[in-house]
């Protein structure tokens, strides 16, 4: 029964009901003691006498009274009178934040600020072991003069440590004593449907919940019962944000999109690194910047960038070994639970520079550094490797390996293991013992599936890899030779034949060889590897190419990524080509969510933002896909294609002669005419338009059928365009 006004609760007169809740009444009241109003929950009389319940709200008293931040409610006393158990605190003057949520969305630098503060207040109370379990609009208030304040801390749980997923974690069911689910449903992530243990990470989602709602005015899972909300949450993509939300920037909707994802372990790893984002995206807009934003480095995350380790040997040759020796490690632990890995593209970017600790984690937004050097002489191999903390430049582990190139599998998973045991226990908490150990071995042999055991077939197959980046077809041709030798040696070596795979397509697609031919190859080799080692993520992602670009299989394609997704949910290789099935499917709010996330994983590779970029595009969102194509040929000025692309996004913008320039500067002959034939036509140049495009036919029929039809369509000729199109 609610309390009247003019009531007295111990030393506390009541002033007027203010709301109720599962875990108490709160009421305006005045403390005549000090002079002041103050807030007053009290456990309702019907619960009073519940041991359990009394225990709980005492938990909440105790739990606030340890938490002190200026965005979270103040608790001044717990107290117990005439039979009433109650706590006073803060009197937040304002309206709760669900009020202030508007069809449309609030204004977006609004959201930004006070999702900003709500992160704030996550990491204060995560730091102090405390899990919040009902973030939503309603327990947050704003205050008369903007201030964010949280509240109701009635169903938080102390989290406990379970070194089994990698986070504290609370090991209650979120089932309460009365039998009912512990949260608000639209807010509650997967994990606590199921009935799984919370820990910081849930809250995260249910952050994400909140900044969607407030940006866009809707929330990212409905239905008409709660069980159908539940069920959208445990199956649904929600909409993009832009797609409710149209002038949302690009780098919002990716921090709500990966606050949302199912799977705790690839949500952000802290509410610091949500805050960190938040505050760069509005320094962004106060800039008014627009576009992709760079990224950023975040602190106290499982994250590793794993640099090319220097080749000290006496042969520049050799750098060959040292360079794979490194790509593996990334490759092995990107399997990893709970790691987040730079990809290979942007680690290497740091090859033969000059950068400091500090600048590479900076760059690419990793809280640890692994360097090391290879030094070889003969059969025998010798590895330093360091583990440097990027906050503090402090080496977390070391390690030297002086053993001959036969042990080289047993030291690759000695640094492995310890590198993830080294990250667990540092920036997790996890403990290190015999049990932790044993889990870690095993996720390191399952992660390096697929390799070889013969040590010259190894050295053959870094070979390749070497030759293979270097994307000319007299290295192609040599690797492919490598790759023949090394299965000679060793049939059995499934990432040898799944980097054979990748040879043959390359040539395919290059149009080296002819296409068919090339691609039958391709695909005989990644069933072979596949044949060999079922759950070989690259095997998969492999064929879903070959299912994607040759056959237009759009359904096996996409079997093949979810499966490579499955097993390598952080791989940025296999994010883009998904990206490429949803765009050439039209689900192109999807394929920008899934750029996005290779941009984030590979920060510096100049195919993520192209491939961004290209989407972006299609969107007709020509601002964002022009910023996409500059990050890239800012990373790489030669890039082939980008700034044919660039030409075509500025000439739908209108800035008709930045447009012409940048085509004459594609470096590629093929797309420079390409872009050259649709741009001297939509800008009146017919002759020039004409002698581009009779060019493009004459060298380049076979493998540029497309952008032929492409140039013909521009130019309004459709049956032309049809005939180049079968």
């Amino acid at each position: 029964m609610l309390l009247a006004p003019g009531a007295r609760v111990g030393a506390y007169e009541i002033v007027a009901a203010l709301g109720a809740g599962g875990m108490g009444e709160v009421y305006r009241a005045r403390d005549d003691r000090l002079g002041r109003d103050v807030a007053l929950k009290v456990l309702p009389a019907a619960m009073a006498s519940d041991a359990d319940r009394v225990a709980r709200f005492e938990l909440e008293a105790r739990t606030v009274a340890g938490l002190n931040h200026p965005n979270i409610v103040v608790l001044h006393s717990l107290e117990h009178a005439a039979g009433v158990h109650f706590v006073t605190m803060e009197l937040v003057e304002g309206a709760s934040l669900d009020r202030h949520v508007v069809t449309g969305g609030m204004p977006l630098a609004r959201v930004v600020e006070i999702g900003t503060a709500l992160a704030d207040a996550l990491t204060a109370t995560h730091e102090r072991g405390v899990v919040h379990r009902d973030l939503k609009p309603a327990n947050v208030m704003l205050t008369r003069d903007g201030r964010v304040k949280v509240l109701d801390f009635g169903l938080a749980k102390l989290a406990q440590p379970d070194t089994s997923r990698g986070l504290s974690q609370a090991t209650t069911q979120p089932l309460s004593h009365a039998g009912r689910m512990v949260g608000t449903v639209p807010y509650m992530a997967p994990e606590q449907i199921r009935g799984e243990p919370v820990n910081a990470w849930t809250d995260l989602f249910a952050l994400g919940v909140v900044l969607y709602e407030l940006a866009s005015g809707e929330r990212p899972f409905t239905g008409p019962t709660p069980a159908d909300v539940t069920s959208s949450i445990l199956r649904d993509a929600p909409a993009p944000l832009r797609a409710v939300r149209p002038d949302a920037p690009p780098e919002l909707e990716r921090i709500v999109e990966r606050c949302l994802r199912k799977d705790p372990h690839e949500r952000f790893q802290a509410a610091l690194e949500v805050a960190a984002e938040l505050r760069a995206l509005r320094q962004s807009l106060d800039r008014g910047g627009a576009g992709p934003v760079a990224a950023r480095p975040s602190a106290g995350v499982a994250s590793i960038a794993v640099l090319p380790f220097a080749n000290l040997s006496a042969s520049a040759d050799d750098e060959y070994f040292s360079d794979g020796l490194a790509d593996e490690l990334i490759n092995v632990l990107a399997k990893i639970r709970g790691l987040r890995v730079a990809a290979r593209t942007s680690a290497f970017h740091f090859k033969g520079k000059d950068a400091t600790i500090a600048e590479v984690g900076s760059l690419l937004r990793v809280a640890t550094v692994l360097e090391g050097s290879v030094r070889t002489a003969g059969n025998r191999v010798r590895i330093a490797v360091q583990l440097v903390q990027v906050a503090d430049g402090y080496p977390l582990w070391s390690g030297t390996y002086d053993r001959t190139v036969d042990d080289i599998f047993a030291v690759q998973d000695d640094i492995a293991q310890s590198v993830v045991k080294e990250l667990r226990a540092t920036l997790l908490g996890e403990a290190v013992d015999t049990d932790a150990s044993g889990e870690v071995r095993a996720e390191v042999s399952r992660a390096a599936k697929g390799r070889g055991t013969d040590p010259e077939a190894h050295r053959l197959y870094l070979l390749a890899q070497h030759l293979y980046d270097h994307a000319t077809r007299e290295a192609a041709t040599k690797a492919i030779d490598y790759l023949k030798e090394a299965l000679a040696r060793e049939p059995g070596f499934a990432l040898a034949w799944e980097m054979l795979s990748r040879a043959y397509s390359r040539e395919a697609d290059l149009s080296w060889v002819p296409i068919g031919e090339g691609y039958e190859r391709a695909r005989a080799a990644a069933e072979r590897a596949l044949a060999l080692e079922p759950d070989l993520a690259e095997g998969h992602a492999m064929l879903g190419w070959i299912r994607m670009f040759h056959d237009w299989n759009w359904r096996g394609a996409e079997s093949s990524y979810a499966r490579a997704l499955e097993l390598a949910p952080g791989s940025s290789l296999v994010l883009r080509r998904v990206g490429v099935l949803a765009a050439v499917r039209g689900r192109l709010d999807e394929a920008i969510a899934l750029y996005g996330r290779a941009v984030e994983q590979d920060p510096l590779s100049p195919y993520a933002y192209n491939n961004l970029g290209l989407a972006l595009h299609a969107a007709d969102r020509h601002a964002d896909a022009s910023a996409a194509y500059r990050e890239a040929l800012e990373l790489a000025p030669q890039r082939v294609a980008t700034r044919a692309y660039l030409s075509l996004t500025l000439l739908a913008m209108g800035r008709h002669e930045q447009a012409l320039a940048e085509s004459a500067r594609e470096p590629h002959e093929a797309y420079r005419l390409w872009a050259q034939a649709i741009v001297h036509h939509a800008l009146g140049a017919s002759g020039d338009s004409d002698a581009a495009l009779r060019a493009l036919e004459e060298t380049y029929a076979e493998g540029g059928a497309y952008q032929i039809a492409e140039a013909h369509g521009a130019r309004g000729e459709a049956d032309a365009a049809f005939e180049w199109l079968e």
